[in-house]
């Protein structure tokens, strides 16, 4: 599952990176090892509203009672959003794989390879991975991801026969992009 995932991300960014744009932070929850969905965060502000935003994308995996949650984000951009200093390779999409017992930091940093520049000066780039470090058990997280993780495995309360399907509907008019897989879509 973990490669599977992985190679999604990969081709999330060689796609976004093409279009000019980097992918935005996403959690990818599962219960017992089978994949619920991907759940891109919403539109952000740079500051208080992109900690927050980060940081809720944990809801869906409480809702869902997840026993793993993998989250995916580029170094640069979650740095820039949340006005925090850029922490380790940049640019670098990032992954960590966590249990309700820790988590393990995955980087997969890569250069940008101008593929072209429209009129108005935006790049559009291709990836060019580089050597993976070796994956961090209990690796540095930036904090809003920390946030996401911590919340990602506490009960979520909510007085309704649906607790999952209330929330996933909560996000989406939150703006919250949520892609869930056959077995757990409503």
């Amino acid at each position: 599952m973990w490669d599977a995932l992985v190679g999604v991300m990969k081709d999330a960014y060689t796609a976004g990176l093409g279009e000019g744009t980097v992918p935005r932070p996403v959690i990818m929850p599962l219960v017992r090892g089978e994949l619920v969905g991907l759940i891109w965060v919403r539109p952000i502000k740079v500051g208080e509203d992109a900690l927050a935003g980060i940081a809720e994308l944990a809801n869906i995996a409480a809702a869902a009672g997840a026993d793993e949650v993998v989250l995916a984000w580029e170094t640069h951009d979650v740095a820039t959003a949340c006005e925090l200093p850029v922490v380790g390779p940049a640019p670098c999409m990032n992954m960590v794989l966590a249990t309700r017992n820790g988590h393990v930091l995955h980087q997969f940093p890569y250069d940008e390879q101008l593929l072209s520049r429209s009129p108005e000066g935006w790049a559009s780039v291709a990836p060019d991975w580089r050597p993976v470090p070796a994956p961090q058990p209990g690796g540095e997280l930036v904090p809003p991801i920390q946030a996401a993780v911590d919340f990602a495995f506490i009960p979520i309360e909510l007085n309704h026969p649906d607790p999952f399907g209330v929330t996933v509907v909560l996000m989406e008019e939150d703006g919250y992009s949520v892609r869930l897989t056959e077995a757990f879509a409503r």
